[in-house]
């Protein structure tokens, strides 16, 4: 069973769907939203900064951004699996 998984997991080819910025990743999808909103995620160094900048955006405006929230709870879900102690 474990020389399967890795076949898999070695053939999966993520570079379709997920982009590598500063040792994190990000969906095509998602970069297109945070280009949307003009948020930097090039400058930042962990998912957690990208959130950061999404909690800012939320805070500073009363337009409803319906995409931009599935965006940060995306991003949030991720960072918990990658990050967290299991």
């Amino acid at each position: 069973m474990d020389d399967y998984i890795k076949e898999v997991s070695d053939n999966l080819d993520l570079t379709d769907k997920f982009v590598n910025i500063n040792d994190f990743l990000l969906k095509k999808e998602e970069i297109e939203v945070l280009d949307k909103y003009d948020i930097d995620y090039k400058s930042c160094n962990s998912l957690k900064d990208v959130i950061y900048l999404i909690d800012e955006i939320f805070q500073n405006s009363y337009d409803e951004m319906t995409d931009l929230e599935e965006v940060a709870i995306s991003i949030g879900d991720r960072d918990y699996y990658v990050n967290s102690n299991k």
